[in-house]
């Protein structure tokens, strides 16, 4: 660990935990106090940003999570914030039994001790952010690849369930991915500083621009989902149709085929006296064997137009 750069990292802590980690809380803006101690909110909220206050710099940041049990999408709120000399970040829980989110190539750079700026510290948390947002579109991709493979087996019950769930997460995702690409814009475009000091280099605003530029991928690919989602939903769409229409082709048969019959029983069953045949020994097979030929004769014609 390096001693120029201090990193306080806290899970859901109350003010007194804050106090104490982090001696200088008071001197907080009151909005900033507030979100660090406010509980976590649901879904895409709160807005994800980047923000200079005077002599600190506060930030918001959500980080999807692609739960593959369950299919399901959920966010976990980190809040930021960054001084000449240290770093603050407070995790805090989505939901009541999720597990907080854990900092992967950001702590194992920090133990090395070879981040020797709090800029390079928020960098790299950045940066786990962003790869969290890229692994989440491959995930979906993933997922909408499984789900074109079995939209011929699958009832059409689930299939609507699914396209309309990654129809939602997509959207969703879409809410908090722009505003965090356009956080990190602000601090390539050097719009976030220290009153009176520099705290991103233009070094720093380099590796930053590695950040946004996965950021654009993220985006870029989310787009890309997009596409593939509404591609599915049409096939399925067009599937149902043609559905539908055999259907309807087989409706088509039974009425065809029955209509012939119906039709001789109600010729030979009207109520005249002179019907030719009424009479006739061999009537009654004579009008069984026209319904039978005719009868046939439709099933032939139906079974080479493939109908049947």
């Amino acid at each position: 660990m390096t001693d120029s750069v201090r990193w306080i990292d806290l899970c859901e802590p109350d003010r007194d935990a804050l106090m104490k980690a982090a001696p200088r809380a008071e001197d907080l803006h009151p909005r900033a106090l507030d979100q660090l101690l406010e509980p976590a909110r649901h879904n895409d909220e709160p807005r994800p940003t980047m923000e200079s206050h005077g002599d600190y710099v506060f930030g918001v940041f959500l980080v999807p999570v692609a739960e593959a049990a369950t299919d399901t999408i959920f966010y976990q709120e980190i809040d930021l914030v960054l001084t000449r000399t240290v770093v603050l970040t407070v995790r805090k829980r989505p939901a009541e039994g999720k597990p907080a989110f854990e900092w992967s190539d950001a702590r194992e750079v920090y133990e090395r001790g070879n981040l020797h700026s709090t800029a390079m510290v928020a960098y790299h948390l950045v940066d786990d952010i962003a790869e969290r947002f890229l692994d989440l579109t491959d995930t979906l991709n993933d997922e909408i690849d499984e789900l074109e493979d079995h939209i011929d087996g699958w009832p059409n019950e689930r299939t609507r369930g699914r396209l309309s769930t990654l129809r939602h997460d997509l959207l969703h995702i879409r809410r908090t991915l722009a505003p965090t690409r356009d956080a990190v814009r602000r601090i390539v475009d050097n719009r976030v500083e220290l009153e009176g000091a520099e705290l991103f280099s233009r070094d720093v605003e380099l590796h930053f621009a590695d950040a946004y530029d996965k950021l654009l991928r993220a985006s870029e690919a989310l787009e890309l989902s997009r596409d593939l989602v509404a591609g599915v939903r049409d096939y399925h769409q067009s599937k149902i149709a043609n559905d539908q229409n055999e259907v309807m082709k087989k409706l088509t048969v039974i009425a065809s085929v029955l209509l012939v019959p119906t039709f001789i029983v109600g010729l030979y069953g009207q109520n005249f006296v002179d019907i030719p045949e009424l009479r006739w020994h061999f009537g009654y097979g004579w009008s069984w064997g026209l319904i039978l030929v005719t009868t046939a004769l439709q099933l032939w014609y139906f079974r080479r137009k493939r109908w049947i």
